[in-house]
């Protein structure tokens, strides 16, 4: 009577309390732990846990006692209860996706708290299937199928081109996909499959497919597509000469690409297969003109290019050694046909001129090297010329000095001629030196100290001939004398020569003054005696020309 009393009091006094509930997800094949009263604590004054399902309990755990297994189904083996009161379920499967609830009982209070366990399973793989062989532009073709097997819950498969996520817009891509459910396991396996109609950019895409935790592995695709458009191309380093192998390679857009085209060179058809390319070798000026390159099955695909072949010619006369006399002409004669605009210089023993030399007639000055530059472009085309001016030498110039110290002469002796003169003098001096044979004048000078007066003599000569020039030499101390004497006699001179002047002046007064009377006589004693005039008028004649010749003579004497 008394423990029934005390049953009825215990449970009177037990207050139930049903929390939410909460989801747990697990993964497939692994142990879950699923907690109780979401992890707390426990109380301080709990007296049992216990964790149930709908069909039955799985294991108890007193205070302070290790945890008990009451469930002898499929989770006999599989279940066991953490330090935290968590239950641990080994091996999940679909066949765990339960609402699992933890029973507490501490003091007065009963609190159970359920707990909803999911389990998820990624894909095992992702991978396309099915290819496409080709791609063909504008024609909607099965690209693959992708596929993402033995999932939880079913994979959503996204398609992608370059990384870009693909939209299906029922036109140019179409999407289908399906689900497939494993009756053993439970789990799913998603097919989708895209149909694309490719474009021309479609060539090197990279096509993938994926979930939201896999991603399958890149595949491409060969997009075919006849030719639209060709081109043709000149391989050249540079501008095309003469003597060069030109290369011309037709290239078409089309996929596959053609192995074979016709090149039409100069008004000739070559057929070329399994190449793009063809070569014509040793191109003369002639080949200038244009070339076509076309597709062999359609030959109104096609392109063509202008090709200028570029060329330099150039003669100059005389391009070897050309001997020449002085005072000779030579005639130059330099001659061009080129493909372009000329540029031509003109060069002397390196040094630039600034046109084609002239020479009308030839000084030694003329004589050197001379070279012609003429370029177009890259084209360069030189041709030289060496000119030699020859003559007999001959002395300009033979002059003396007396030297710096007063002690000696320095005899010069200045001579032109080609080839290179040499000297000899008819005495030997002291010292002899040379000036540089420039331009075909060379100065010699001999330096000597005359004891008598002398004439010495300059000799210069080459293969062609010699030429001579002599000059008076005095001594040194006759030369001083005859600069003093020549003081004395300029001033007696001088004195001589102004009396002269005044003599003859009035010698010439004297004489006019007298034919002035005379001639007044004459016609007095003619006007008296009746004498005829005309003798006397020839006699007064004759007198006046003797005088008028006195007159002159004396003239000229005051001039000198």
């Amino acid at each position: 009577m008394h423990f029934s009393s005390c049953l009825c009091t215990l449970l009177v006094a037990l207050v139930y309390q049903v929390s939410a509930m909460d989801t747990v997800i697990g993964l497939y094949g692994e142990t879950v732990e699923v907690p109780c009263n979401n992890g707390a604590p426990k109380p301080k004054d709990l007296f049992i846990t216990k964790w149930k399902y709908d069909n039955g309990d799985l294991l108890t755990q007193l205070k302070d006692q290790d945890a008990s297994v009451i469930a002898t189904n499929q989770y006999k083996d599989r279940v066991s209860m953490a330090e935290n009161s968590s239950l641990l379920i080994a091996a999940a499967s679909l066949k765990d996706e339960k609402i699992f609830t933890c029973m507490v009982v501490a003091g007065a209070d009963i609190s159970e708290y359920p707990v909803k366990l999911l389990i998820h399973k990624a894909p095992t793989r992702v991978e396309i299937t099915a290819l496409a062989a080709e791609l063909e532009i504008g024609k909607p073709t099965q690209l693959g199928q992708c596929s993402a097997p033995d999932s939880n819950p079913a994979a959503n498969i996204t398609w992608f081109k370059n990384k870009k996520h693909l939209v299906a817009d029922g036109k140019g891509i179409i999407i289908s996909s399906k689900v497939k459910v494993d009756e053993v396991t439970g789990l799913t396996t998603t097919s989708s499959t895209l149909q694309y109609t490719a474009e021309k950019g479609d060539t090197d895409a990279l096509f993938t497919c994926g979930t939201l935790n896999a991603l399958s592995s890149p595949v491409s695709f060969t997009v075919t597509y006849p030719t639209e458009r060709v081109s043709l191309h000149v391989i050249s380093k540079g501008p095309l000469m003469e003597g060069d192998n030109v290369t011309l390679k037709c290239k078409a857009d089309g996929n596959p690409l053609p192995t074979s085209f016709n090149f039409h060179i100069q008004r000739k058809v070559v057929k070329v297969e399994n190449s793009d390319s063809y070569t014509v070798t040793d191109v003369t000026r002639d080949s200038t003109g244009e070339y076509k390159c076309s597709i062999i099955d359609n030959a109104k695909m096609e392109d063509s290019k202008n090709i200028t072949i570029n060329y330099l010619d150039m003669s100059l006369s005389p391009s070897e050694k050309v001997m020449k006399s002085a005072g000779e002409s030579l005639a130059l004669n330099l001659q061009t046909d080129a493909s372009g605009e000329l540029r031509v210089s003109w060069t002397k023993d390196n040094g630039k001129l600034d046109k084609m030399p002239k020479f009308d007639k030839l000084t030694y000055s003329d004589s050197g090297k001379y070279e012609v530059v003429v370029t177009m472009g890259a084209l360069i085309k030189k041709a030289s010329f060496e000119l030699v001016v020859e003559g007999i030498p001959v002395i300009r110039r033979l002059a003396k000095q007396r030297g710096e110290d007063g002690q000696h002469k320095v005899l010069t002796c200045e001579a032109e001629g080609s080839p290179k003169p040499t000297v000899a003098w008819s005495v030997n001096g002291t010292s002899a030196d040379e000036s540089p044979y420039v331009n075909g004048k060379i100065s010699y000078k001999l330096t000597i100290v005359p004891t008598v007066n002398l004439t010495v003599v300059c000799t210069v000569s080459n293969e062609l001939g010699q030429d001579t020039r002599a000059i008076n030499v005095s001594t040194l101390f006759e030369e001083v004398r005859m600069d003093k004497q020549g003081s004395s006699d300029d001033s007696d001179t001088t004195k001589l020569v102004v009396g002269v002047i005044v003599g003859l002046l009035l010698a010439t007064v004297v004489v006019g003054l007298a034919y002035w009377l005379y001639m007044k006589k004459s016609k007095q004693g003619s006007w008296k005696t009746g004498e005829k005039e005309d003798g006397s008028t020839e006699e007064s004649k004759k007198l006046e020309e003797k005088i008028e010749e006195k007159l002159e003579e004396n003239s000229q004497k005051v001039e000198v």
